[in-house]
């Protein structure tokens, strides 16, 4: 199977079980406990209907979006994952550098395997960078002026980690924090000779964003360091804080609540992320595309509203559209991609969600994204704030 024989993100994937080494791979598709928020993520865009318009001129269709104070070519852009290099041996340069020519915004995580100075050098895209408020106040306010030096546009704060999920498939597989690798794992990554020679020849990971705020080590003891330095103590005041220090675009990654979402803006955020963290935190959690509709009333147009979670499908994103969000965010699928065929792959991941956006809107008679309102969904026009009918299958 080649990168071209892909289709589909679900194509992808498939790929990038076979480029990995077992436990990586099971890192990268696991989620906390029975995994049923994961799963509820993907299949909760299936209980929603379009009803396409028809007999317009669909022959040119708009994407462009302005999020975060940068515009975009379309409204999906690559959420944060940490540690990215765990995929590829370019890691978070080579999602970077495909999110740019795909004319979106990268989102480098905090705990990514390359510096955010680094990124900053690598792409003239759009950028955002995620981080923690830590125990140590001063790393996070370092790395606020490090982002600001460094002209990073806008950040995002993730507020759903307050401790760790119980991720099993992490458990079983060594690949938790920190990593507990056994001579099995390690034997398996050994026989996946691609991978293991191009990590080798690219040297030890490392946090990059954090590694001087730790005691020098390996990348076990670094992550180990990062998990105790999460703060379950943060607050809404630590949240105010924050975004006073930063003073400017400046998203909240983790919200499901309305009433935390108009938290959220009254303290000044400029973007509410609705997101579960992948599935990976609280199993039982809704999925973001079930709370969607009553966020973007609680907000009521006031900051920007973007869906992240189980986004494999442009029309996914269609839906996700006319039920509020002003964009989407992908992790799972471009790292799928990521694993495939590096660069290249994230470009394909990238290539196939934004055909088939627009497939889907020149399908229902959408030529721009103004046109995506609630009466291209099944009962759209009748439901009321913060409702969403449930259809049948």
């Amino acid at each position: 199977m080649r990168l071209s024989d892909c289709h589909s993100i679900d194509d992808l994937e498939k790929l990038a079980r076979r480029r990995l080494p077992h436990p990586v791979y099971q890192y990268l598709i696991g989620a906390a406990e029975t995994e049923a928020t994961a799963r509820r993520n993907i299949a909760s865009f299936d209980e929603v209907r379009l009803i396409p318009r028809c007999l317009i001129d669909v022959s040119h269709v708009n994407t462009k979006i302005r999020i975060l104070g940068q515009d975009l070519a379309w409204p999906v852009f690559c959420s944060s994952t940490g540690a990215s290099r765990f995929y590829h041996p370019e890691g978070e340069r080579a999602v970077a550098r495909a999110a740019a020519k795909s004319g979106t915004l990268y989102s480098l995580a905090v705990a990514g395997t390359t510096s955010l100075e680094a990124i900053a050098a690598e792409s003239s895209g759009p950028k955002m960078f995620q981080l923690f408020i830590f125990k140590d106040r001063g790393l996070t306010r370092s790395l606020l002026e490090r982002c600001r030096q460094a002209k990073y546009p806008a950040v995002c704060l993730t507020v759903d980690a307050a401790v760790r999920g119980k991720r099993e498939r992490e458990l079983r597989s060594g690949m938790g924090v920190p990593p507990k690798l056994s001579w099995r794992t390690m034997a398996s990554m050994a026989l996946q000779l691609q991978w293991s020679l191009g990590q080798w020849r690219k040297g030890p990971l490392s946090l990059a964003n954090v590694a001087s705020h730790a005691r020098p080590g390996s990348f076990a003891e670094q992550s180990k360091h990062f998990g105790a330095e999460l703060d379950p103590a943060v607050s809404w005041v630590d949240l105010a804080d924050v975004i006073k220090q930063w003073n400017g675009p400046f998203a909240i990654k983790g919200i499901l609540s309305a009433e935390d979402a108009r938290r959220a803006v009254d303290l000044g955020a400029t973007a509410i992320i609705v997101s579960n963290h992948g599935g990976r935190q609280l199993d039982g959690a809704a999925s973001p595309f079930d709370v969607l509709p009553q966020i973007a009333a609680a907000v009521g147009g006031r900051v920007e509203v973007i869906l992240d979670g189980g986004i494999r499908r442009g029309v996914h994103v269609l839906k996700a559209l006319a039920l509020g969000a002003n964009a989407c965010s992908i992790g799972r699928a471009y790292l799928f991609g990521l694993a495939a065929g590096g660069e290249a792959g994230v470009a394909h991941a990238l290539e196939i969600l934004k055909s088939e956006l627009k497939r889907a809107m020149q399908l229902c008679g959408c030529v721009d994204l103004k046109a995506i309102d609630r009466e291209l969904v099944d009962g759209g026009n009748r439901l009321s704030p913060g409702q969403l009918k449930i259809c049948p299958n």
